[in-house]
């Protein structure tokens, strides 16, 4: 019989996710502490690997384009996309940033402002400038690199070799098939589930304070754990509601209008804020990052010492690798009748775009507010936490009244697109021969997304947010004298 559970990838990465999460919630502290710890042994003895890993994605991606394989159908002769240039841009940028986009656009700048790279003094114009570049540069052609480099693969083995699941270990079929379907390919797909699961509530659990922040002080209250919970209600309808209409009913038109409102308030951000200074701080940034891509893709810092790489651009790029079999499961799903090129500029040079578009507009904000404000950037996050600073400087800007509701709905939507992507991938990987064209089961898909957004109560209930950001703000702290990075201070 088609289309049936399996119940090896579906069992046991529910109950070992389980038992994993009953130990932050009796103790957070020391949990966080655990994959703080966990962190800091990857970013520092193999931060190099991160590293050249990120510029040879992209090198081999941009090879492949553009080399023989570029024409290569992703589905047989006749097969035709099946959605729209603009609805495939769409879902694979709203599957791939989340409201991860709208957090660090607005906050990421001013952080590097304050710990700036290569030994810069913080608070300068130079460290300003590199704010902005680099905060680009983390969101831009290597992030998708590496989102999209098991994209191209996957959808190979899905669509023109008409391998019978969409799954990690569909790629290890080879001539022979052994490796898919014995023991190895099982673990792996069994890996993936417990990191869809935990990336998918985390998503959900992280991007609920933000969300509320700006209510609570648009309608001024205070922000509570019921608010969170009201909040993750709604989400719950909007999300339960796109994952019932399915891929082309439901993510396909959450994600077009997702597009439509973000393009919205980028352009408004634009018009109603410091243009001039938005317009050459891109400019500027674009000429930095072009001029010292391969110098940036590099830098490990082995001599000074200072942990910045370790702390930020090698983090990144951990969490984009931890990513990438969501996000390439996704893409692989939605490439039908298009070819390897069209992957993967689609993917390499929209998704940059996107970003950019954002922390030139957002990020270039957040330092023309820091350098010229009443109120330091700086200040407000010490005091009010980074959540409740965004909120402030959305208020600053003028026709505040419209931006914010149009932030929050952005927001809902944006982390909505995310959560149906990834309770779909995650059906479709327990799912026995779900052949090209067809869809989970409706209940798998919707079980799959229910047990995520408990991972994420179980988040904003213990204040597990409070603890990662606490945490990755003493890794990222700017290194003292003796040189010592502060990776080795968790």
């Amino acid at each position: 019989m088609n289309n049936r559970i399996d119940h090896f990838t579906f069992w046991p990465p529910i109950i070992i996710m389980t038992v994993l999460v009953i130990p932050l919630v009796l103790n957070p502290e020391a949990g966080i502490d655990v994959i703080n710890g966990i962190i800091g042994l990857f970013t520092q003895k193999f931060g190099w690997l991160f590293m050249a890993f990120g510029l040879m994605a992209f090198v081999f991606l941009m090879w492949l384009a553009f080399g023989r394989y570029g024409n290569v159908k992703l589905g047989t002769a006749e097969d035709v996309p099946e959605f729209s240039k603009l609805s495939y841009i769409a879902m694979l940028f709203t599957a791939g940033v989340g409201t991860g986009l709208i957090y660090w656009s607005i906050i990421e700048p001013i952080y590097y402002m304050q710990q700036p790279p290569y030994g810069i003094k913080p608070g300068t114009a130079e460290a300003a400038e590199w704010g902005a570049a680099y905060g680009a540069y983390h969101w831009g052609f290597i992030a998708w690199s590496i989102y999209c480099l098991p994209a191209v693969p996957l959808a190979y083995a899905y669509h023109v070799r008409k391998r019978p699941n969409l799954r990690l270990s569909s790629v290890f079929y080879g001539k022979t098939g052994k490796y898919a379907n014995n023991w190895f390919g099982k673990l792996v797909d069994l890996f993936v589930m417990l990191g869809l699961l935990g990336a998918s509530g985390t998503m959900l659990g992280l991007g609920t304070p933000m969300v509320t922040a700006a209510i609570a002080g648009y309608i001024n209250i205070k922000p509570s754990f019921l608010l969170n919970f009201t909040v993750i209600l709604i989400w719950t309808v909007i999300i339960g509601a796109s994952v019932y209409k399915g891929l082309n009913k439901g993510i396909r038109i959450l994600s077009n209008i997702n597009i439509y409102i973000a393009l919205f308030l980028a352009l408004f951000v634009l018009a109603v804020g410091p243009t001039a200074f938005i317009l050459n701080t891109f400019t500027n940034s674009a000429g930095l990052i072009f001029q010292n891509f391969v110098h940036m893709s590099l830098w490990t810092d082995p001599i000074k010492q200072s942990g910045w790489p370790q702390s930020w651009t090698i983090f990144f790029w951990a969490w984009w690798i931890a990513s990438t079999p969501f996000f390439g499961l996704f893409i692989a799903r939605i490439s039908k009748g298009r070819t390897i090129r069209e992957v993967i500029m689609n993917n390499i040079v929209w998704g940059t775009l996107g970003c950019w578009v954002y922390f030139a507009i957002f990020g270039s904000n957040s330092i023309y507010v820091e350098l010229y404000g009443e109120t330091s950037m700086t200040q407000m996050i010490q005091d009010k936490g980074p959540e409740q600073t965004i909120f402030a400087i959305l208020e600053s800007l003028p026709l505040s009244a419209i931006l914010i509701p149009l932030f929050i709905i952005l927001m809902f939507i944006f982390l909505a697109t995310t959560a149906d992507s990834g309770a779909y991938i995650l059906a479709s990987i327990t799912t026995k021969n779900l052949k090209t064209g067809e869809e989970p089961k409706l209940w798998n898909r919707l079980f799959c997304f229910i047990y995520a957004g408990g991972i994420s109560i179980v988040i904003c209930f213990n204040s597990l947010r409070d603890l990662l950001y606490k945490g990755h703000r003493r890794r990222s702290r700017f290194p003292s004298e003796k040189g010592n990075y502060s990776g080795a201070e968790m």
